[in-house]
C-alpha cells in the first residue's frame, strides 16, 4: 500500500504541476487582452504577451510554442486594428518588440529541447552501463538463497553510486555492497572499477583481507588516473563477506558502511558493528590493517547488507529509519520475501519521499527442512524423467 500511494501522490502532484504550467501561458494572454481593454491606452499590455511566449518556450513543444506566438500576434494586431492606431509609431514598435520575442523564444525551445535529448541520450548510456556492471545476481549461489535489490530515488532511474555483487569462489561465496560517492557518469565508472576489481580478487585472494587491499589498490590506481577534486575527494564505504562453503563462519570487514544485520530464524538479530572502525575505500591515507570479524550465520539465518539510502531514510519529522528496530521478531520465508517487505516498510516511513538511492543485499543460509524439500523435488524430477 506504501509504494502504491506514495507513487499516486507523485504522479498526481506531476500532473497538476504540468496541467499549471500548459495553462499559464493562455492565462497571460488573457491578462493581456483585459488589461489593453480596461486600462488607459498609455498602459501597454505587450510585455503580458511577451512573456506568454517566453513561458512556452521551455515547456511547450516546437508546435505549441509556435501557436502561442502566434496568437499573441494575432491578439496585439486585432486590438491595435479595433483602436484605429494600427499604423502609429508605438503599435508599429509594440509589433515588431512581440515578433523579436516570438523568434527568441523559438530559438529557446530548440536550444532546451536540443538539451533535453542529450540528457536523455546519457541518461540512458549511464543505465545501461549501470545494469551491464551491476547484474541482478542468481537466486543461488553456493548452496545459499540470494536476492538483491537497487532503489533509486527517482522513479524510472537507474544512475547512481550505490552497488553489490556476489561470487562464488574456492574459498566460499564472497560478496560486496558499497556507495561511492557521487552520482552519474562519474558514479557508474566508479562502479564499474569496484565491481571489476571484486570479481577477480574474490577468485583469487587467499582471504578477505587481501581482497580489500585489492579494491583498495584498484581504486588508488582510478584516483591518480582521474586526477583534480576526484584524487581528494573520492571514496567508497563498504562492506565486503565471505561465507565458507559447509561452514556456519560468517566473516565480515566494514570499511565505513553502515552495519549489516544478521536475521536467525526464531527472528532475533545480530547487528554486525565492526570491532575496529575504519575509513572507506580509497580515502588515500594508506594501507589500511583491515581484519576481518567473525559471526555465526546458522541454518534458517539471513544475512541482510544495505546502503546508508536505507538507514538515513527519513519519515515527515526527520526521523531515521532503523532497520534493526523495524526488522526485530519479524519472520520471512527468504531473503526475496525479506527485501519485498522491507522496500515496502521504507517507503510507508518516508511516505514515497526518498532522496537517495538504496542498494539491499540479502543471502539466506537454507534451513534443514528446505534442504530437505530441494532434495526431494530433485530427486522426484529425476524418477519421472
Amino acid at each position: 500500500m506504501g509504494k502504491r500511494d506514495g507513487r499516486r501522490r507523485g504522479v498526481a502532484g506531476n500532473s497538476r504541476s504540468r496541467r499549471l504550467v500548459r495553462a499559464l501561458p493562455a492565462l497571460m494572454v488573457c491578462v493581456g487582452v483585459a488589461v489593453d481593454v480596461w486600462t488607459p491606452a498609455e498602459v501597454s499590455a505587450v510585455p503580458l504577451f511577451a512573456a506568454a511566449s517566453l513561458m512556452a518556450a521551455p515547456f511547450f513543444s516546437l508546435a505549441g510554442t509556435v501557436r502561442i506566438g502566434v496568437a499573441t500576434l494575432l491578439v496585439v494586431f486585432a486590438i491595435r486594428v479595433s483602436d484605429g492606431v494600427l499604423f502609429r509609431v508605438v503599435p508599429v514598435t509594440d509589433l515588431l518588440t512581440l515578433l523579436t520575442v516570438v523568434a527568441l523564444s523559438l530559438v529557446i525551445n530548440r536550444v532546451v529541447r536540443r538539451g533535453n535529448e542529450q540528457l536523455a541520450s546519457a541518461r540512458v548510456i549511464a543505465e545501461t552501463a549501470m545494469r551491464a556492471v551491476l547484474p541482478v545476481p542468481d537466486p543461488r549461489i553456493g548452496g545459499l538463497q540470494v536476492a538483491a535489490r537497487y532503489e533509486a530515488a527517482q522513479a524510472d532511474e537507474f544512475v547512481g553510486g550505490d552497488l553489490f555483487a556476489v561470487a562464488d569462489t574456492p574459498y566460499g561465496v564472497r560478496l560486496v555492497v558499497g556507495d561511492v560517492r557521487g552520482k552519474g557518469l562519474d558514479a557508474v565508472s566508479a562502479v564499474a572499477v569496484v565491481i571489476g576489481a571484486f570479481r577477480e580478487a574474490a577468485e583469487q585472494e587467499l582471504s578477505l583481507e587481501g581482497v580489500v587491499q585489492r579494491l583498495e589498490r584498484a581504486l588508488a590506481r582510478e584516483t591518480t588516473r582521474r586526477g583534480g577534486l576526484d584524487s581528494m575527494e573520492g571514496f567508497v564505504t563498504a562492506v565486503l563477506a565471505e561465507i565458507p562453503a559447509g561452514s556456519d563462519t560468517l566473516r565480515v570487514i566494514n570499511r565505513g558502511h553502515p552495519e549489516p544485520i544478521v536475521l536467525h530464524a526464531d527472528g532475533a538479530l545480530d547487528v554486525l558493528a565492526p570491532t575496529e572502525p575504519a575509513l572507506p575505500l580509497g580515502m588515500g591515507l594508506g594501507a589500511w590493517p583491515d581484519r576481518s570479524d567473525e559471526w555465526a550465520l546458522p541454518a534458517g539465518s539471513t544475512f541482510l547488507a544495505f546502503t546508508d539510502g536505507l538507514s538515513e531514510a527519513r519519515d515527515e519529522k526527520g526521523v531515521f529509519y532503523d532497520p534493526a528496530a523495524r526488522l526485530r521478531g519479524r519472520l520471512f520465508p527468504g531473503p526475496e520475501e525479506l527485501l519485498s517487505a522491507l522496500t515496502d516498510d521504507v517507503r510507508l516511513h518516508t511516505g514515497g519521499r526518498s532522496t537517495d538511492d538504496l542498494a539491499l543485499l540479502a543471502v539466506g543460509r537454507p534451513s534443514r527442512g528446505q534442504q530437505e524439500r530441494r532434495t526431494t523435488v530433485k530427486i522426484v524430477g529425476r524418477d519421472s524423467d
